[in-house]
């Protein structure tokens, strides 16, 4: 039977480097957003939102798929919002595809929070987990849309007859222009920025994050992983911690990326320095830069997202994964993360988004 692939938020990192794997694979991709990318060969563009019932099926009716990959979500201004809206994005999915009784496979990406807790008691006292984080760690008594998203997914299993997987990755590096969470191109932003005017690359997290082993998570991995999952029998019905498989220390990392942007690094000097303030003001040089070095994006919150950099690096205590039970399923990929980044930094720079 032909595997026929719906990848929700294909525009996004995840979804992004998903969807070229698949068609990599020889997969039928289609590629659902709000507004769709056209710039991946051989993807299928589906323009829907994923708000409206009547407008999801309007916009799927032709389509059958297979396998379903869940790799967006909508931020709101609170956590009850939050658990609203992406709930209600997964379950009008889910019951506008039910008639066609053709998905086999669901694949959903949540991530940490899962164990850190949501946006509104992220990595806060009273609340922290036991590190290398585990997938059988209990849920925490806090409302979070990762379960709303999960139960979600297990109800409509249980209606439809489909196999899911649940896929927690840490911070995911990849490229995106537009993302809402994107450590690794915020990252070459700020570097680019220092280099540019001469500002310090000033270490902006805490001490538990500059001193604690830490991992990250590939997109190309988080690609693989969810690929593995939906077609290994042994993994159905499972959720995954998915990480890139080695561990690094802030500390090391922090120099590596000065020595990327030819620049000196400035480590921890006993104060947090939320990246969100130091750029603050810089969305005026980063124009200038874009006009100087003729690059494509001039806007600096479209490739920037420092908030969210400051909230996974200014975390009390050190955050690493246990990947145990896929290894022991067989899932084999493993990735550098200092390549990771400087894959990035090479292909931001070759796509002319950074100097």
């Amino acid at each position: 039977m032909e595997n026929i692939a719906l990848v929700v938020g294909a525009t996004g990192i995840t979804g992004s480097n998903l969807a070229e794997k698949l068609i990599a694979k020889g997969w039928t991709t289609f590629g659902l957003a709000r507004n769709p990318r056209k710039d991946i060969e051989n993807l299928q563009p589906v323009a829907a939102d994923l708000l409206d019932l009547q407008n999801l099926k309007t916009a799927l009716k032709d389509i059958s798929p297979t396998h379903i990959y869940i790799t967006t979500w909508m931020r709101q201004d609170s956590e009850a919002e939050n658990i609203r809206v992406n709930s209600l994005m997964i379950r009008n999915l889910l019951e506008a595809l039910s008639p066609k009784n053709s998905v086999q496979h669901v694949a959903l990406v949540t991530g940490l929070k899962h164990y850190l807790g949501p946006f509104e008691a992220y990595a806060k006292e009273g609340f922290l987990p036991e590190t290398p984080l585990r997938e059988e760690q209990p849920r925490l008594d806090l409302e979070n849309f990762y379960y709303a998203q999960e139960d979600e997914v297990y109800a409509a299993a249980a209606r439809d007859g489909f196999t899911w997987s649940i896929h927690r990755p840490h911070t995911v590096i990849g490229k995106a222009v537009g993302n809402l969470m994107n450590l690794g191109t915020t990252l070459a932003v700020f570097a680019s920025i220092c280099k540019e005017t001469g500002k310090p690359f000033q270490w902006p997290g805490s001490a538990a994050q500059w001193n604690g082993l830490s991992d990250v998570t590939d997109a190309r991995v988080l690609a693989e992983h969810l690929i593995w999952a939906s077609t290994t029998a042994a993994a159905r019905n499972e959720a995954f911690n998915v990480v890139n498989g080695d561990f690094f220390r802030w500390k090391w990392l922090w120099n590596k990326l000065a020595e990327s942007f030819g620049i000196e690094a400035i480590g921890f000097d006993g104060t947090i320095h939320p990246l969100e303030e130091q750029m603050i003001q810089e969305a005026p040089v980063w124009k200038n830069m874009a006009t100087k070095h003729a690059l494509d994006e001039s806007d600096l919150n479209k490739l920037a997202s420092p908030w969210h950099t400051d909230l996974d690096l200014g975390r009390p205590i050190e955050v690493m994964t246990d990947m145990s039970k896929s290894r022991k399923l067989g899932f084999p990929v493993f990735q550098s993360t200092e390549d990771s980044f400087h894959d990035l930094f090479e292909q931001l720079r070759a796509d002319r988004l950074i100097p």
